[in-house]
């Protein structure tokens, strides 16, 4: 015999649903989906006292909208102040609306054994942005921004991907909590 595996590919007797699981979960969601708020206002959009700073969520996967895909939100920093620190495993890209500043990134070293094994850069790179600018952040790069302008507040419209969640790697991780917050 050419495969040995013949022997053990039909033993066994548990039974499961999951293809027709996962048949009506799709009809489901699809059913759903034409529910789920397309536009939303910005009297709509929720504020947060969060460990990263003062956000308003754009879209948020607890919004109920038909965005499946994108976590946004626009961050606002005081003058002369800065975010907290964190690092996450999606790629973060963010819109400078008015402001300027600069960002601090501790690249990710990592090695592969029998397990993960992280480390970041002891020197963070530092880019300077102003309003108009894009900024890219590389995945779990610890981060944090700055406001430089002792006199204007910053603002910024922050974009992350949910799909790396959906592969196993919903890895959010606070660093340092942003200047000011208080839990609750």
């Amino acid at each position: 015999m050419p495969y040995e595996e013949k022997k053990v590919a039909a033993e066994g007797s548990v039974q499961a649903d999951f293809y027709q699981n996962m048949l009506e979960k799709s009809r489901k969601f699809r059913e759903d989906y034409h529910q789920k708020k397309c536009v939303i206002h910005g009297e709509e959009m929720p504020w947060e006292n969060s460990p990263q700073g003062r956000i308003k969520h754009i879209v948020n996967e607890e919004m109920d909208t038909s965005e499946c895909c994108m976590d946004m939100y626009m961050q606002f920093i005081e003058a002369g102040s800065s975010s907290g620190k964190h690092r996450h495993m999606a790629e973060e890209v963010f819109f400078v609306l008015e402001g300027k500043g600069y960002d601090l990134h501790w690249d990710a070293k990592f090695s592969l054994g029998e397990a993960f094994q992280w480390d970041w850069e002891k020197e963070p790179k530092k880019f300077e942005w102003e309003e108009g600018d894009f900024v890219y952040i590389p995945p779990y790069s610890t981060h944090q921004h700055f406001n430089a302008d002792p006199a204007r507040p910053a603002r910024f419209i922050t974009g992350t991907s949910r799909l790396v969640k959906a592969l196993g790697f919903d890895w959010w991780e606070q660093v340092e909590n942003a200047p000011g917050y208080k839990k609750g």
